[in-house]
């Protein structure tokens, strides 16, 4: 690749995302994204008997769904990149343990899908690789768990909360396909302005988004306007405006071209979700539905997609520490 600037890289050998598919849950399947999921699963244990087994039958699903478009057998595939939410990922190791293709787990918060799709390029364009599989995924009940409270407790939430989405995306790469392209990459930086709230990892993910997107508008000499649509990955009702603001103070009118995976994923009137969706599997699942076929019907042709995570955890949460923010960043576009 060649690094364009100080953020930026441009891909040379016209990565692809060749074959996409997502599966989520019932309450997802309701929202205003329901036509565009592949698959709804209407029980939340997915015929498992704990949340986070049921989790590993979303990425398995996915990641099945994907090779059966595909026709190609687990042997064709030469690398997975695949991470969630839980404790050391283990809703993708245990998801993926049984298809015998060389794995490499993900975490980045709710930004790693696309940091998966980062890596499965940087495999591809050095060369060593030239078919790559990317599955990420969130469920509700198994990062209730780890994140706040056991269901049981009944805890409520403030308004600026997001809902973890229970979904899964995953999409295959491969060289020069005859997919949607991705064209540049920006890995992100840390960014921690000082944000303790948990309920309101809008707010601390913000600034993250800012930095990576305006890296990447400084060192392409592009502004929103060159593009269809920027999506970011869950910022949700609150994050999107602080990040409208931030962008404005950098110079970026993003008024008509910014959309939220988190705020469109739900519908807004619904109180139960506050501010919106998050979880890995948010812009995993939006990427790999509306997204993505959108741009197959070329309603979109250019889009960037900058996904955010938070960086915290129980363990720093309780130490009272700061909560880092990261963006990822893509350019998609259709040749």
């Amino acid at each position: 690749m060649k690094k364009i600037g100080n953020s930026t890289y441009k891909t040379e050998k016209n990565p692809s995302i060749t074959y996409f598919a997502s599966a989520v849950g019932e309450k997802e399947g309701q929202g205003p994204l329901g036509q565009y999921f592949h698959k709804v699963f209407l029980d939340m244990y997915m015929g498992e008997t704990t949340w986070e087994k049921a989790e590993s039958r979303l990425q398995k699903t996915v990641a099945q769904m994907v090779l059966n478009q595909s026709k190609k057998q687990a042997k064709d595939i030469d690398l997975i990149f695949a991470g969630d939410l839980l404790n050391q990922c283990t809703a993708s190791a245990f998801g993926m343990k049984d298809m015998n293709i060389p794995y490499m787990g993900q975490y980045g918060a709710c930004s790693t899908m696309i940091q998966s799709i980062i890596s499965a390029v940087t495999a591809i364009e050095s060369g060593g690789a030239s078919a790559c599989l990317c599955v990420t995924s969130s469920h509700f009940c198994s990062a209730e768990r780890q994140y706040r409270y056991p269901l049981e407790y009944g805890g409520f939430r403030t308004p600026t909360a997001q809902w973890t989405v229970t979904g899964a995306g995953g999409c295959l790469l491969e060289p020069s396909g005859a997919g949607q392209t991705v064209s540049y990459i920006v890995p992100g930086k840390i960014v921690d302005l000082g944000i303790k709230d948990a309920n309101n990892m809008g707010a601390a993910m913000a600034p993250a988004a800012a930095d990576t997107i305006s890296a990447f508008f400084r060192d392409t000499s592009t502004t929103p306007q060159d593009y269809d649509m920027i999506f970011t990955g869950d910022l949700g009702a609150v994050g999107s405006k602080l990040l409208a603001e931030l962008l404005r103070k950098d110079g970026y009118e993003t008024e008509g071209r910014h959309k939220d995976c988190g705020a469109m994923i739900f519908d807004c009137e619904d109180k139960q979700v506050c501010a919106g969706g998050s979880g890995c599997g948010c812009c995993a699942s939006v990427l790999c539905s509306y997204i993505l076929k959108s741009m197959e019907k070329k309603e979109l042709n250019n889009v960037l997609v900058a996904a955010t995570g938070a960086l915290l955890s129980p363990t720093t949460s309780g130490q009272n520490q700061s909560i880092p923010g990261i963006a990822h960043l893509i350019n998609i576009v259709n040749l």
